[in-house]
């Protein structure tokens, strides 16, 4: 059910939400927390409110979205009221602020905060460089931006690890907990040798790609190398050097991963790039600050930045070969093999052509050709003209 209520007030706007919830009884109690969205009123609202409402059904809550319109415009609240199924497990107010209003989203939020409930701010496009010092970010406990969607993602991140301040944190870092769990998962199988070296390949404005470089310099304590791709999008590959051989993990397709180890077989792993309402519904399961996220910015500064070259990106199905042949093809094997090869060319060689110092200098062909049999090379040099005649 949706009520549209324009040019109003938050008074009535609070009014009509206790009207709601006297008519729909106790399937409008029992939020957990209040998310407000701050953007700028257009298409990609929709977008957000979509992704806002997936996340409420594992986090009842009520979602506030402060939509800020035209700037010249006479000032004007329009309000919209969205309960049941076009909320999900939440009630979403829609707030569009018009004129001097549009500055003003923390004063008509206030007014329709849950009490004693957390606040979760996040901007899901363009975000404040500082966003604990913004009037809404002031209001809430965990502040939420996304790097990606910024226009310059890389600048962005930059701004994020300046200003960084407890309970911030990005959707950029929320793509990453897979890449981060099957690389932690690898480490756990033999040998158990320590990393020397890690290098991150990805898209050259790739946020995540960097916050991942950034999580194994803090991590590892090893120098990590960020390349810059030709091709591909987001991160193409992870290669973590050691003594018996680096791990490599690749997605090329940006769908499904490669992990290769020495004495290991190939294995896929689902690395599909994820969406916006799983990043968020991960997001909403803390409300303390993240520390390794905070390190992880940290790790910024260590990371070396280097372009890609003709061989930076591994070839999936010759790390593959390589890696299902490892566990097999021992050094003895690789030699005897190599011999082998060695003595059957010789082989070749001697039956099918002879050497040029013993061969005759009339082919065999000719001399048939001719009627004659082809002479043999005098070895002597006959003493008289009668030994010659004969």
């Amino acid at each position: 059910m949706i009520i549209d209520l324009p040019n109003t007030t938050t008074s009535k706007v609070n009014s009509k939400l206790v009207h709601v919830r006297e008519q729909g009884g106790a399937t409008t109690l029992g939020r957990v927390l209040t998310l407000v969205i701050v953007t700028d009123d257009g298409e990609r609202t929709e977008e957000a409110i979509d992704a806002a409402n997936d996340a409420s059904r594992e986090h009842p809550c009520r979602v506030i979205v402060v939509a800020r319109g035209a700037k010249r415009a006479a000032a004007r609240l329009d309000a919209q009221i969205r309960v049941g199924g076009d909320a999900g497990a939440s009630e979403v107010v829609v707030l569009r602020l018009y004129g001097a209003l549009a500055d003003e989203g923390a004063s008509c939020v206030i007014p329709l905060l849950l009490p004693d409930a957390p606040v979760v701010a996040w901007w899901p496009f363009e975000a404040p460089a500082k966003p604990a010092e913004d009037p809404v970010g002031r209001l809430a406990q965990r502040r939420i931006t996304d790097s990606a969607t910024d226009k310059n993602p890389i600048k962005a991140l930059e701004v994020r690890q300046r200003y960084y301040t407890d309970g911030d944190t990005d959707l950029a870092w929320t793509r990453l907990t897979l890449w981060r769990a099957v690389l932690a998962a690898s480490l756990d199988l033999p040998p158990h040798e320590k990393v020397t070296g890690a290098a991150v390949t990805g898209e050259g404005d790739s946020p995540s790609t960097d916050l991942l470089a950034g999580w194994l310099a803090a991590t590892l304590r090893v120098p990590v190398k960020r390349i810059k791709a030709t091709d591909g999008e987001g991160i193409i590959s992870v290669v973590l050097e050691r003594k018996s051989g680096p791990i490599e993990l690749t997605r090329p397709d940006g769908r499904v991963g490669t992990l290769t180890q020495p004495g290991q077989p190939a294995r896929r792993v689902a690395l599909q790039r994820r969406e916006v309402r799983d990043c968020l519904t991960e997001e909403l399961r803390r409300l303390d600050p993240d520390e390794i996220y905070e390190d992880t910015l940290k790790g910024l500064g260590k990371i070396v930045r280097s372009r890609a070259s003709a061989r930076t990106r591994p070839d999936p199905e010759r790390t593959a070969d390589v890696a299902a042949q490892a566990p097999t093809l021992s050094a003895a094997r690789a030699a005897q093999v190599a011999k082998a090869k060695k003595t059957e060319g010789g082989a070749a060689q001697e039956a099918g052509a002879t050497p040029a110092a013993k061969a005759d200098p009339k082919p065999k062909a000719d001399a048939k050709a001719e009627g004659k049999a082809p002479r043999k090379a005098a070895t002597t040099r006959p003493r008289t003209r009668a030994a010659a005649a004969k």
